[in-house]
Parts: structure tokens; sequence; C-alpha cells
């Protein structure tokens, strides 16, 4: 059974960091792109960062470019988010997703 399990989500001030992780299991995860999306509360979801299987040619939501780094490690299964200079507006459920499977979701919270 295909599984992509997030980690990382936490509560943090505004101008803080999170790592988020998103391991992958029963997949063959070094020959799919990855994807980061989001959902805050009462909104649709929406698309946060893409990285192709290498790893190259990362893409971003307008709203976090420069403030977000998307990377991989195919020898470990997992894709990462980094996530620095954290805004209110950031809080939400980020979720990992891939070839049409979702991850259960992890929350981040930014409040002062």
């Amino acid at each position: 059974e295909v599984q992509l399990v997030e980690s990382g989500g936490g509560s943090v001030q505004p101008g803080g960091s999170l790592r988020l992780s998103c391991a992958a299991s029963a997949f063959t995860f070094s020959t799919y792109a990855m994807n980061w999306f989001r959902q805050a509360p009462g909104k649709e979801r929406e698309f946060v960062a893409a990285i192709s299987w290498s790893g190259g040619t990362p893409v971003y939501a307008e709203s976090v470019k420069g403030r977000f780094t998307i990377s991989r490690d195919n020898a470990k299964n997992t894709m990462y988010l980094q996530m620095n200079n954290l805004k209110p507006e950031d809080t939400a459920v980020y979720y990992c997703n891939s070839a049409g499977y979702w991850g259960q979701g992890t929350q981040v919270t930014v409040s002062s």
C-alpha cells in the first residue's frame, strides 16, 4: 500500500522557520515528481511547490517564492519543504502529493 507521511509541522511565531518532511513507502519515489499543497481553514487546497524526479527545476507559488525551498532525497524516499520567514497567512494543513496519492497532512500554525 502506497503511503505518503508528512511530518515536521508545528506552531511558530511570524518570521520563524519549519522544515516539513514527506516520507514515501511502497512507491517508486525516485521516478515521480513530487508536490506540496496546503489548505487553510475555509479555503480551497492550493499548490505550494513542486520538484521533478531528479530534484531539478523546482516550481513555487508566488506567495512562497524566496521563502520556501523544496528538495528531495531519493535514497531516503523523502521530500522536504524548508519554510523560512513564515507569515500568519502560511497557516494551513500542508500535504504532499504525487502520482494521485496524498498524505494525511501536517498542521502549520504561524501566530504571535
